[in-house]
């Protein structure tokens, strides 16, 4: 299937407060956000015409522009209100949503304090990666080179575009083994999570994940912690060293793209079989996500 480059597409694009054609939203090379990494972005989706966790997902965005020291310049309120007429312009009802904001070009060197602070929104049409038949097969990972870094050396709590340079060299490695995804370590060699979703497993039927204090507490994460307390399943946040997977008997990865998607097997030495935890997982979020 021959996908349309981004740029080359029809619809609207919300960018600095109004609704613009999609092949205008543009801006100039020289622009702060592309040459030093000062943006942050957010990825929501939105179902049967509503955008999932959209207030959350506006709260994290504006607090990661907070962290990387700029001010996004309109309120929760107000980024509600322009993703769901984004929606309404594009005539879509399910789809992927992202939210970015970047230092624009008044200023080209590291220090940028007086640059403007640009905010678009764009949507398109991303169908769920796997339908639940394909999903309880399970996915392969492979283990990234990279690492997670130590929260002291980045803003790791921040969904900024930099931290995910390592994710897009650790994908293309992956897949290129025949992987789907990769599994990252954190700067102690400890498990944190894949490049973009977050990770669980499963022993004695209860839930291990890694303490979320160097990578994102995604959204999705806490929506799985909580459906998961509701059935009454035990949530164990803690270290999880490499190793140690040996021991759990399934293990799944959930984000806004993922959604929950379940794992067979990592790096080629540790397998799991789906079964019925990670079965209930898949199906409250997909009555979540509907209802």
């Amino acid at each position: 299937m021959i996908v349309p480059p981004f740029d080359q597409r029809d619809g609207f694009i919300w960018y600095n407060g109004a609704l613009v054609p999609w092949r205008d939203a543009k801006l100039h090379v020289l622009s702060h956000g592309l040459h030093y990494g000062s943006c942050v972005f957010e990825g929501e989706r939105a179902y049967s015409g509503k955008i999932f966790k959209s207030v959350e997902h506006s709260e994290r965005f504006k607090n990661s522009a907070q962290i990387l020291d700029f001010e996004i310049p309109y309120s929760v309120e107000e980024l509600v209100v322009a993703k769901d007429a984004t929606l309404k312009a594009n005539n879509f009802t399910d789809c992927y949503v992202r939210p970015v904001a970047w230092r624009g070009s008044e200023m080209m060197a590291v220090a940028a304090q007086n640059s403007t602070i640009h905010v678009a929104i764009a949507m398109w049409d991303w169908p769920s990666m796997f339908d639940i038949a394909t999903k309880m097969k399970g996915i392969k990972l492979d283990i990234a080179e990279y690492c997670r870094p130590d929260p002291r050396t980045a803003p790791s709590l921040a969904k900024a575009a930099g931290l995910y340079m390592i994710c897009t060299i650790s994908k293309h490695r992956a897949e290129r083994r025949g992987y789907a995804d990769a599994l990252m370590l954190d700067w102690q060699g400890r498990v944190a999570e894949c490049t973009g979703a977050n990770v669980f497993f499963v022993k004695d039927g209860a839930l291990h994940t890694p303490i979320a204090d160097c990578f994102l507490d995604g959204i999705t994460r806490r929506t799985v912690i909580d459906l998961a307390k509701r059935r009454g399943i035990e949530i164990i946040e803690r270290r999880i060293m490499p190793e140690e997977m040996a021991s759990f008997d399934e293990c799944f990865i959930c984000g806004t793209g993922a959604e929950v998607t379940p794992v067979s097997e990592i790096g080629g030495k540790y397998s799991f079989t789906p079964g019925a935890v990670s079965r209930a997982m898949v199906e409250d979020y997909n009555k979540e996500i509907h209802a």
